[in-house]
């Protein structure tokens, strides 16, 4: 229990320094415009070196606070976010698209989508992160709902999720026993009422024209990322050309369709480092390397750590 303590301690600073860097606070609002200032585009705990506790959850003023209620556009690489507005109002900006928030609004932020947000003094609600490596774990069974969750949007809550939040804040500051694993249930259940709460939601503009397409090639790629397709092996599948295939996904997500397969490969080679205990060699293995020389090799480009490296500063004293 003491070990899983330290791992949290050491989240919330990596979140917040991060993020939202603490020398400069960001620009009041009469000073620049909201929809152009200055682009953060960092990936906070999940692109550190060391990964998250099972969760971290905060309430929205703890950060909003610090910086005039007014968060600037920022992007998180490999972060999925859920906000719940209990009180207050505010206005959250999501791929340029400009939303307002009330009272039982609930934001779901995606992994890589610009967003931005200003609130009104005295907001309250809460803030829900998960790295890209427990949403895996959690929606490993889930079908389609990682493709609903992949989708940023402003909905409405019925009453469900402002009744969950604080019990995860709670349990997220507390050292009761079986703590990870009522984290886990309570996140999953979380992601759940928010795709549920999907079809009731505001779409964003990426979600509105995201390209059929796109969502064929993810589908395809989270069957056939262990075999190592290429470019051309989804393309073909797909009855299109590489070349045509490629276009749309960079014009969707501003990445070759090459860099996520690479992403896809990284994120489960990372899952396995961070939540299992098998040996580098037998990781490799399971994600279709022929020889794990070439798999140190490949996740060291990617990670700017070897896989031993990765796996040992997880462990690292706070």
């Amino acid at each position: 229990m003491s070990e899983e303590r330290a791992s949290m301690s050491r989240f919330p600073k990596n979140l917040h320094d991060s993020n939202m860097p603490s020398s400069q606070p960001s620009p009041h609002p009469s000073s620049q415009p909201f929809a152009r200032q200055v682009l953060q585009s960092q990936g906070l705990f999940g692109e550190s070196r060391q990964l998250p506790d099972v969760v971290h959850c905060e309430t929205i003023a703890a950060r909003s606070a610090l910086h005039d209620w007014e968060l600037a556009p920022h992007r998180h690489g490999r972060l999925h976010q859920v906000l719940m507005l209990q009180s207050g109002a505010g206005q959250a900006q999501i791929e340029g698209q400009s939303l307002p928030l009330g009272p039982g609004s609930l934001i779901n932020v995606a992994p890589g989508d610009v967003h931005a947000f200003r609130f009104e003094p005295d907001t309250q609600g809460h803030v829900v992160t998960l790295a890209d490596e427990m949403m895996d774990l959690l929606l490993a069974e889930a079908g389609e709902v990682r493709l609903v969750l992949g989708r940023s949007f402003v909905g409405l809550d019925d009453g469900p999720v402002a009744a969950l939040m604080p019990q995860i804040w709670a349990e997220f500051n507390g050292l009761r026993a079986a703590r990870a694993l009522v984290l886990r249930g309570l996140c999953a259940t979380l992601l759940g009422l928010v795709a549920r709460a999907a079809a009731r939601a505001v779409p964003s503009p990426g979600e509105a024209a995201r390209p059929a397409l796109l969502t064929r090639f993810e589908a395809l790629l989270e069957r056939h990322f262990r075999e190592h397709w290429g470019v051309a092996d989804y393309a073909r599948a797909l009855s299109v050309t590489p070349t045509h295939l490629s276009r749309v996904v960079r014009a969707a997500t501003g990445e070759p369709a090459s860099a996520l397969i690479e992403a896809r490969l990284m994120r489960e080679a990372r899952r396995n480092l961070a939540y299992t205990h098998l040996h580098v060699a037998t990781i490799a293995y399971g994600l279709g390397f022929a020889d794990p020389a070439h798999f140190s090799r490949v996740f060291t480009r990617a990670a700017g750590v070897s896989p031993r490296a990765f796996r040992r500063g997880l462990a690292a004293p706070a």
